[in-house]
């Protein structure tokens, strides 16, 4: 049995020290996730590779029998987290960019309309992944590891086990579905 295979079966029955020295041995893949993910809006984001780690590291260790069984299912369960996470902070971002409860005054310009809102794309992929998931669990699932987890196609095929040329043909399939979704 590997180390971090082992590590997580301690984790699993409540060993926090095992805990904290798996996230410590997977910190630099949990970060290289991280950095994938919010490599494509790490400016407008309201979290950093750092802070989505950690944040990460905070929810996991609240959780009573850690479900993962090896590294993949760990790194995937972990990206799953990260996708709960950057959802929240995009909500909490468009909330307050639209007062966070204060009384709004609307502007009469179109320019505010063309501005990037990553918040908003989160948010709406975050729904179309959503519904992707009543239709295809398992294409929602390849979808949330890549997007919102950074993860490889053979992660992705490690941690769902599949190969990694079905992890293609389901990213491909998602990709069409999803496009749809976005554009209605």
């Amino acid at each position: 049995m590997g180390d971090i295979t082992l590590l997580i079966e301690q984790a699993r029955d409540g060993d926090r020290a095992a805990f904290d020295r798996l996230f410590e041995k997977l910190y630099p893949e949990l970060r290289a996730v991280a950095h994938r993910r919010l490599g494509r809006h790490a400016r407008e984001e309201a979290v950093d590779t750092t802070a989505l780690v950690n944040e990460c590291y905070l929810k996991l260790s609240r959780v009573d029998g850690l479900p993962p069984v090896d590294r993949g299912h760990f790194l995937a369960y972990a990206a799953s987290v990260m996708r709960s996470i950057i959802v929240d902070a995009a909500r909490a971002s468009r909330a307050e960019r639209r007062g966070g409860g204060v009384d709004a005054i609307p502007l009469d310009t179109t320019l505010v309309d063309q501005l990037a809102d990553p918040a908003g794309e989160i948010l709406d992929v975050d729904a179309a992944l959503n519904d992707l998931a009543q239709i295809d669990a398992r294409l929602a699932r390849v979808v949330e590891l890549r997007y919102f987890g950074g993860l490889s196609d053979v992660e992705i095929g490690e941690a769902l086990n599949i190969s990694d040329r079905t992890v293609r043909r389901d990213w491909d399939k998602a990709r069409l579905l999803l496009a749809h979704a976005l554009r209605a």
